[in-house]
């Protein structure tokens, strides 16, 4: 059974206690996303707060199409890594960038702020809740093993929402109503340091239909002649999802099936433009689901990993259309110079 969060962990950015010493990567976040299906736009704000320092980094970035090849080619990015530590003061986490958290109702409602230096880019956006703050499990293979403060029983918490208000990009304004997705790791030690994570590429896919909202963080199936075989040896009995969910009439259910089948990759950023899911539950109702991507970017944080977002459009078995953004992360570098060589094999043999 999947279990909910009090609403009041909303509010949970603690600092060590005098003479206690945390580990460095451990973190609190706060993920939003938000989108504008029809521009075809796609936003990521982020606070990624460092207690044991303490610092905290995050901000905005607002992108559209595919030639995002690095941060500086979104539409906008306003994201620093060292800030003053905000703490929570009114129930508001603010950023020295501007970007502001207002934690209007713990566990149910948001409002999201941000205005840059030149007045040209803004978001005014508040987000209500969907589902239950579900308690999330850990989206980084072997983050469970690093025991912070909080003894990581959890990974975090993660939620449906429904965002209405504006966002200005460059002077131009887009009227906001979308269904996205936020999520929080809080008292987690998500280590930095290098080769500490050796899995293949997990991707996070949550999605929302009126009476159905999915969500897995898994890898491609075995079956599916997978970007990641040869590089990996994952026992071919083990799930290929770390964490899945679904939450139908009320009802939270836990997902026991995944099957991932990734279609397309992005030339560049390798994320996937294309796959299908295919999921059963622990009542016996399975799902099946195709994404197409219509955005995509690569995010900032995380610099020793790699982090992409992508906006993409989903249908289901019964025909029904949905928008959503979507996370594929992975942790070392041979993946990305695997693809790579096989993107020049492959430019190669067609000019041959």
């Amino acid at each position: 059974m999947i279990p909910t969060h009090e609403p009041a962990t909303d509010l949970l950015l603690p600092l060590p206690a005098e003479g206690e010493t945390w580990d460095p990567h451990t973190v609190y976040n706060y993920c939003s996303l938000l989108n504008v299906a029809d521009a075809e736009l796609s936003v990521f704000t982020y606070v990624k707060a460092k207690p044991a320092f303490p610092l905290v980094e995050g901000g905005v970035c607002i992108f559209r199409g595919f030639d995002n090849h690095d941060p500086v080619d979104m539409a906008f990015q306003d994201y620093q890594n060292t800030m003053p530590w905000p703490g929570i003061k009114d129930n508001k986490v603010a950023l020295a960038n501007g970007f502001t958290v207002h934690v209007v109702e713990p566990g149910k409602k948001l409002h999201l702020t941000y205005r840059s230096p030149d007045g040209r880019t803004s978001i005014d956006v508040e987000s209500t809740a969907l589902t239950p703050l579900l308690a999330r499990g850990h989206v980084i293979p072997g983050e469970e093993k690093r025991k912070g403060a909080h003894g990581q029983l959890v990974g975090g918490s993660e939620q449906c929402m429904h965002s209405v208000g504006e966002i200005v990009l460059d002077g131009e304004h887009f009227d906001v109503d979308c269904t996205d997705f936020r999520d929080r790791s809080w008292g987690q030690i998500r280590s930095e340091y290098r080769d500490s994570t050796d899995f293949a590429p997990a991707i996070w896919t949550p999605v929302y239909y009126d009476d159905l909202v999915f969500n897995q963080v898994g890898y491609e199936a075995h079956d599916t002649n997978p970007s990641w075989q040869g590089l990996w040896d994952i026992p071919e009995d083990k799930p290929t999802h770390h964490f899945a969910w679904a939450y139908i009439g009320g009802e939270i259910r836990e997902v026991d099936k995944v099957h991932l089948d990734v279609l397309e990759r992005h030339p560049v950023l390798h994320m996937a433009t294309k796959f299908e899911i295919e999921a059963h539950d622990t009542e016996g109702d399975t799902y099946a689901f195709s994404a197409e991507a219509i955005a995509m970017t690569a995010l900032p944080t995380w610099p020793h990993s790699v982090l992409r977002q992508a906006l993409y459009r989903w249908e289901d078995s019964r025909g029904r259309v949905a928008f959503n953004s979507s996370q594929e992360m992975w942790w070392d570098q041979k993946y990305t110079h695997a693809m790579n060589a096989r993107n020049r094999e492959r430019q190669a043999a067609s000019a041959a």
